[in-house]
C-alpha cells in the first residue's frame, strides 16, 4: 500500500481496492501544499479521528465531490449528516466496521472533541484513533490526537499494529520524547511515523527529537516527504 502524507495529521492511503482519506484537513492547514480537490480525488472513504477543524478539513466538499463513505464516531456522523453529508458509517469506540476491501476500528485517544459554530462549542463525540487493516497489507494505526497511556500496549497486542502514525508536536498532544516512549514501550512497531507538528507555529517545527529519540530503540522512524507517496 501507499501512504502520502501532506502536512499536519492529513494522510491518504490507497489500497488495492480503496483508497481512504484520513483527517483531511487541507483549506487553511499551513502546511499544506497543493490543492484540496487533488488530494481528494478518486478516494473511497474518509477516516475522522475527531471532531475539530484541523481533522474535519475538507471532509464534507471531499465526500460529496467523491461519492465518499465518511467513517468516525456517532455523534461527529451526525453532525455531519446535519451539514448535508450523504454516506457515512457511524461507529464508537473500541467498535470495528467492515468496509469490503479494509476494516477500521476506533480506538481510545486522550483528548477532547467540539465543533465551533457561531462562537459556541457543538460536542461531536469521543476523541479516537482509528486502525486499518487490509487483507495482506500491513495494520496500520492512525493515533489521532492523543497523550500516552499504558493500554496502547493492549491495543498493539490485540491488533498486531505494524505502522504507527502517532502525534509529536507537544501542548496539544504528546510531545516527541513521549511519542518515542509510547512507541517503544507500548506499541512496538515496525515504523513510526510523526504527525501533528511543522504547521502551526505553536507546535513543534520538525521531527528531529522524535527520530532521534528512536535510535537503537528497533523501532524505525519514517519521516515522509508531504505530498509523497511512499510504499509502506
Amino acid at each position: 500500500m501507499q501512504l502520502t502524507w501532506f502536512g499536519h495529521s492529513a494522510f491518504r492511503l490507497d489500497l488495492p481496492r480503496a483508497s481512504v482519506l484520513i483527517d483531511p484537513f487541507f483549506t487553511g492547514n499551513p502546511a499544506f501544499e497543493g490543492d484540496a480537490a487533488a488530494a481528494g480525488a478518486g478516494v473511497s472513504h474518509i477516516v475522522i479521528t475527531h471532531g475539530h477543524g484541523d481533522h474535519v478539513g475538507d471532509a464534507l466538499a471531499i465526500a460529496e465531490a467523491n461519492d465518499a463513505v465518511v467513517v468516525t464516531n456517532y455523534d461527529l456522523c451526525m453532525h455531519l449528516a446535519s451539514k448535508g453529508l450523504k454516506r457515512f458509517e457511524p461507529m464508537n469506540t473500541g467498535g470495528t466496521v467492515d468496509l469490503g476491501p479494509f476494516t477500521v476500528t476506533l480506538t481510545r485517544a486522550d483528548h477532547s472533541a467540539g465543533m465551533a459554530e457561531a462562537g459556541v462549542t457543538v460536542p461531536v463525540g469521543s476523541p479516537n484513533g482509528a486502525i486499518l487493516k487490509a487483507p495482506g497489507e500491513k495494520t496500520l494505526w492512525h493515533m489521532g490526537d492523543t497523550d500516552i497511556f499504558s493500554d496502547m500496549a493492549l491495543i498493539a497486542e490485540l491488533h498486531g499494529v505494524d505502522l504507527c502514525i502517532c502525534p509529536i508536536g507537544d501542548r496539544f498532544t504528546m510531545g516527541a520524547r513521549t511519542a518515542a516512549l509510547a512507541m517503544t514501550r507500548f506499541v512496538k512497531p515496525k515504523l513510526a511515523i510523526p504527525c501533528h507538528y511543522a504547521s502551526f507555529p505553536i507546535i513543534a517545527a520538525d521531527a528531529a527529537a522524535f527520530v532521534a529519540a528512536l535510535q537503537g530503540s528497533g523501532v524505525e522512524a519514517l519521516v515522509p516527504e508531504k505530498g509523497k507517496a511512499v510504499t509502506v
